[in-house]
C-alpha cells in the first residue's frame, strides 16, 4: 500500500530514534512519531512522506506503553525542549545509555562495550541554572515571552518552565510588565525590526546569586532604570545587563555586555571551586550532574599529585582548577578570549597557582606547545563541542603519548568517531560512564577513559592495503559502494562531491577535498535533500554513523 499525506494509521512503536521520536511500522512502512515510547499503541496522521519513510503525529494513543508516563508540563507536545517527558525517569536513562552504547559500536567499530555507570539525578527537574527565552507578539499584538516550539520559531508563551528555577517567572513577569508600561517593543525576526530579542537569567545554585541579561537589537535600553527598580529588590539579585546583538541570525548573544546595576557576574560553586560567571561565560546548566560529571574525569584521571595535565576546550577553567586540585601542572586551553581571562581569575579567586591558560584553538596550540617547546603530558583532558575534536588535535595527542586521555563529550556520534581514530594506534578504552546532565531531553553526556596500550594488548596482522579506501581510512565503504547502494536502493545517482558533503555534515573525515573550490567565487552545487537522505542512509548501512 502506498501511504499519502494526511492518511490516518494504527501503529505499534517499537523503537525510539536518536531525538527521542517513536519508530513504528504501517504495512512495513517506517513512521516516525514525536511524542510516542517504545510499547505505545497509536493513531497517528501522516503528515510527510518518503519513499521508505514517513513523519506522523501523534493523535491518540489507544494503548499507553507501561513507560509511559503523564508529562508534568502543560506545554510538552507543543515545545522543542523536552522529548522524553512521556518517558519513565527510568527509561529515560536506559535510552541514554543504549544510544552512547550503540554510537560507539556502531561508528566506533568497538565491540562488547560495557557502560560502566549510568549517572542519573534523584529529582530530574528545576535543576538549569540557565535560560534564554525569546521575546515576541502575538497576531493580536501582546508582547510574550516563552519558548520556541519545536523546529520553529513561533513562540509557546510560557513563564514557568519546570526545568527551571521557581525564580525565573517572576523575573520574566517583571521584564513583561516593564515592556508593556513603557512602549518597549519586542524584536520582530522577519523585518529586523523592535529592540528585545532574548532574555538571559543565570542563577547559582550554591550563591543564590541572580543575574538578567536583556538580548537587544540596538544600543541602549529605554528607561532602564525602571526595569531596574522592578528587578533589583528579588532576593538574590546580583546583575542586571543587556546585550547588544544587532545581527540578523539566529545567534543569541552578541560581543558586547553593559551593565545596569550590580555587577556583570555572579559567582556559584562547583565542589569546593569557586566560578566567576558572565553573560558570555560557557558553565555547564546542570550543577549538580555538573559536580558529579567532573568528580568522573577526575577520577578516570587517575591523578596522584606528580601529573602535568592539558585541558583542552577549557572554557572559564571549570574542569582545570578540579584537576589542579590532585595535578602536578594544568594547562588549559579556549578559543574564546574573555572566557581565558574568567579561567585566570577563577584560578585566582580559588588560590591555585599550578595552572596556566592559554588562548587559541586547541589544534593550533597543543602543537606549538609540543613541537616548539617540548611541553609534554601525562594525561590530556578533552571537552570538545558537538563538532569533536580537530584532526591535527588528534593527531598531536598520539604525538605526545599521554599515559591516560579522558574524552568528555556532549555527543556521543563523535565521540565514537574520535575514539575510533585515537584506539586504531596507541589507546583502548578502559572505562565508559554516562551522565545525564539533561533529564527530559535526548541529550547526554558521556566520559571516556583511554589507556595507553601495552605490548601485550597488540596483535600483529597482515593488512592488504589494496583493501583499503583510500579517499578515507576510517570509513567502511568506497565512494563507489556508496553510489552503488543509493543507485541501487533509490535510483538516485550521486557524485563524489555530494558524498562528500554529506560525510562531512556527519563529521566524518574524507582524503581528498571534493569542495575545494576552482576558481574565486565558486558556485559549488548543494546536494538536493533527496539525495542527501539516501546517502545518510547509506552511510548507516554501512556502520560510517549511526
Amino acid at each position: 500500500m502506498e501511504f499519502k499525506k494526511n492518511d490516518m494509521v494504527t501503529l505499534y512503536i517499537e523503537d525510539m530514534g536518536h531525538d527521542g521520536e517513536g519508530i513504528g511500522k504501517a504495512e512495513g512502512y517506517t513512521l516516525f512519531v514525536k511524542d510516542t515510547v517504545i510499547g505505545d499503541k497509536v493513531e497517528a496522521k501522516i503528515m510527510k512522506t518518503k519513499k521508505n519513510y514517513g513523519y506522523a503525529r501523534l493523535m491518540k494513543v489507544l494503548q499507553p506503553s507501561k513507560d509511559r508516563v503523564e508529562p508534568r508540563c502543560p506545554d510538552a507536545r507543543a515545545c522543542g525542549g523536552c522529548q522524553l517527558q512521556f518517558l519513565s525517569y527510568e527509561k529515560q536513562l536506559e535510552f541514554k545509555k543504549n544510544k552512547v552504547k550503540g554510537n560507539l559500536e556502531r561508528i566506533g567499530g568497538f565491540e562488547n562495550i560495557c557502560i560502566e555507570q549510568v549517572i542519573g539525578m534523584e529529582t530530574p527537574w528545576r535543576y538549569r541554572n540557565k535560560a534564554q527565552f525569546p521575546v515576541g507578539k502575538t497576531k493580536d499584538g501582546e508582547i510574550i515571552i516563552g519558548f520556541y516550539a519545536g523546529r520553529t520559531h513561533s513562540i509557546i508563551p510560557n513563564t514557568d518552565c519546570l526545568l527551571g528555577a521557581e525564580v525565573n517567572q517572576k523575573i520574566l513577569e517583571a521584564v513583561l510588565t516593564y515592556m508593556k508600561e513603557n512602549q518597549v517593543e519586542p524584536y520582530e525576526e522577519t523585518s529586523g525590526t523592535g529592540l528585545v530579542r532574548h532574555i538571559l537569567i543565570r542563577c547559582g545554585f550554591k550563591t543564590g546569586e541572580l543575574m538578567v541579561c536583556l538580548v537587544i537589537n540596538g544600543d541602549a535600553l529605554p528607561k532602564a532604570d525602571r526595569l531596574v527598580d522592578r528587578l533589583k529588590d528579588i532576593p538574590g539579585m546580583t546583575s542586571v545587563t543587556f546585550n547588544i546583538n544587532k545581527k540578523k541570525n539566529n545567534v543569541i548573544l552578541g560581543d558586547k555586555v553593559v551593565g545596569l546595576w550590580g555587577q556583570n557576574y555572579i559567582s556559584d560553586f562547583i565542589g569546593e571551586v569557586e566560578y566567576r560567571i558572565s553573560p558570555l561565560s560557557f558553565y555547564q546548566v546542570n550543577p549538580v550532574q555538573t559536580e558529579k560529571l567532573y568528580g568522573k574525569a577526575l577520577e578516570y584521571a587517575g591523578l596522584t599529585g606528580q601529573e602535568t595535565v592539558w585541558d583542552l576546550y577549557c572554557g572559564i577553567g571549570t574542569i582545570s582548577l578540579f584537576l589542579a586540585q590532585k595535578a602536578k601542572k594544568v594547562y588549559g586551553v579556549e578559543i574564546v578570549p574573555a572566557a581565558i581571562e574568567d579561567a585566570k581569575q577563577n584560578a585566582e579567586r580559588n588560590g591555585v597557582k599550578n595552572a596556566e591558560f592559554y588562548v587559541g584553538k586547541a589544534e593550533d596550540v597543543l602543537p606549538r606547545k609540543y613541537e616548539e617547546e617540548g611541553v609534554s603530558a601525562d594525561v590530556i583532558v578533552v571537552d570538545p563541542p558537538r563538532k569533536g575534536c580537530d584532526e591535527a588535535l588528534l593527531s598531536t595527542m598520539l604525538k605526545m603519548k599521554p599515559e591516560r586521555i579522558v574524552y568528555v563529550s556532549c555527543d556521543s556520534a563523535t565521540l565514537a568517531r574520535d575514539l575510533k581514530r585515537l584506539c586504531a594506534e596507541e589507546y583502548g578504552i578502559e572505562k565508559v560512564a554516562v551522565c545525564d546532565m539533561f533529564p527530559q531531553g535526548v541529550h547526554v553526556e558521556t566520559v571516556v577513559l583511554l589507556s595507553r596500550k601495552t605490548p601485550d594488548d597488540t596483535i600483529e596482522v597482515d593488512l592488504n592495503l589494496d583493501e583499503l579506501d583510500a579517499t578515507s581510512a576510517e570509513t567502511k565503504a568506497t565512494y563507489e559502494e556508496i553510489k552503488k547502494y543509493v543507485k541501487e536502493k533509490y535510483q538516485l545517482k550521486v557524485s563524489n562531491l555530494y558524498i562528500s558533503q554529506i560525510k562531512r555534515k556527519c563529521g566524518i573525515e574524507v582524503g581528498i577535498n571534493y569542495n575545494l573550490p576552482k576558481s574565486e567565487n565558486p558556485k559549488v552545487p548543494q546536494c538536493p535533500p533527496e539525495k542527501e537522505r539516501a546517502i545518510r542512509d547509506a552511510l548507516e548501512h554501512f556502520q560510517m554513523v549511526s
